[in-house]
């Protein structure tokens, strides 16, 4: 009764429902623009380097600034993303899933100034807060995983690499010199909690050895029956061992069927399988979302480890910007990196880079390797 004097009428439960449950509806933050043109819109332009115009059938004319932004953030700068919305834009902003976050308007005028006070947003070291770029055929905004931040079996770092690589970029994020949209993406380890399995340049955290054991703590960490299933190739079983004279339950491994990819630790910390010597990052090339031109790609490894070099990568930066150029330097216009490789063939892909073929590497994940690796002697060049 207290549900009905406050106010509820169960034969409409949802009327006047409040409630802090789940999100609310999308459309009540769209800009005023956006709702009253909503799927009328008849084109859109890239006027520059992260600036687009959309019309609407209307006549409307909307203008979105894409700016590059960390995916990790701090309240400071998130705020004063904030205030720049509520000057230039009536309050509204967007972030897109690469971890961009747009400003929009529909008066040009307003972009003129929203552009040049974004210009002007330094971080104390002298780097762009906002910078302006991500759009066309360049290279976008980074996306990552969560690294050695905020993740319990990362293989490498996801923020340092990802810092260190876009440094070395930064000037194609802002201009349209490559062929295509070219997307690089970062997974800190083979789960793959990012979009690395389709994207043109992909960049794997990978662990090469076994978890670590830590018998005297496994009993009292772990439910040991959730460690063994949680195991994809069942490497993982229970057993007994002497420990310091005392008799332990415990965990057993067989390194052979094991694939380094840290779900035993999930579910036991007495698994640790971070490795100083034994981590790194593979490179993986020619994935896409996109369905034009050819069918959606997955991406294909083409270095099989680099080690983690910190603080700044260097191996890792110096080979993925080695790509990009090569690619930049002979792909056909609008074709992407995957697109590109697989009309010259792959023989012809390593020939170009200069990148060593090994026995580990182009697999495309719907055969065994055995059926799609090239095995006959008429190479394509």
């Amino acid at each position: 009764m207290a549900f009905v004097s406050s106010g509820y009428n169960p034969d409409k439960p949802m009327e006047n429902r409040i409630t802090d449950i789940g999100p609310r509806k999308y459309d009540q933050f769209y800009p005023p623009f956006i709702a009253k043109n909503k799927g009328k819109w008849l084109y859109h332009e890239i006027l520059e380097p992260g600036v687009l115009m959309h019309v609407a059938e209307s006549g409307d004319k909307v203008y979105t600034v894409r700016c590059g932004t960390a995916r990790l953030m701090s309240v400071s700068l998130i705020r004063e993303m904030c205030d720049i919305a509520d000057k230039y834009c009536q309050g509204f902003l967007r972030f897109t899933t690469r971890s961009n976050v747009e400003f929009m308007t529909d008066n040009a005028d307003t972009l003129k100034a929203l552009k040049a006070d974004l210009a002007g947003r330094k971080f104390s070291a002298g780097s762009n807060k906002f910078p302006v770029g991500g759009t066309g055929a360049g290279i976008t905004n980074i996306i990552h995983t969560q690294g050695w931040v905020h993740c319990h079996t990362p293989a490498t770092d996801a923020s340092g690499p990802v810092k260190a690589v876009m440094d070395e970029v930064f000037a194609d994020f802002q201009a349209h010199r490559m062929p295509a949209p070219l997307r690089i993406s970062l997974a800190c380890c083979i789960n793959m909690c990012g979009a690395v399995h389709c994207s043109d340049i992909g960049l794997v955290g990978i662990h090469r050895k076994p978890p670590m054991i830590d018998h005297e703590w496994a009993d009292r960490l772990c439910e040991i029956p959730l460690a063994v299933s949680a195991c994809p190739t069942a490497a993982v079983r229970p057993t007994k061992v002497d420990y310091k004279g005392e008799k332990h339950n415990s965990i057993a491994i067989k390194n052979e069927r094991c694939m380094y990819c840290g779900n035993c630790y999930t579910m036991c910390p007495a698994l640790p399988i971070s490795d100083g010597e034994g981590d790194g990052v593979a490179i993986m090339v020619g994935g896409k979302v996109s369905n034009r031109i050819s069918m959606p790609k997955f991406s294909k490894v083409v270095v099989a480890y680099i080690p983690n070099e910190t603080p700044r990568w260097p191996t890792l930066t110096k080979t993925v910007k080695h790509i990009v150029e090569v690619y930049a330097a002979n792909a056909n216009k609008y074709e992407r990196l995957g697109e590109w490789a697989e009309r010259i063939g792959w023989e012809r892909f390593f020939s170009l880079t200069g990148l060593t073929f090994t026995h580990h590497l182009i697999d495309d994940f719907r055969e065994p390797a055995y059926y799609t690796w090239r095995q006959s002697t008429q190479f394509k060049f």
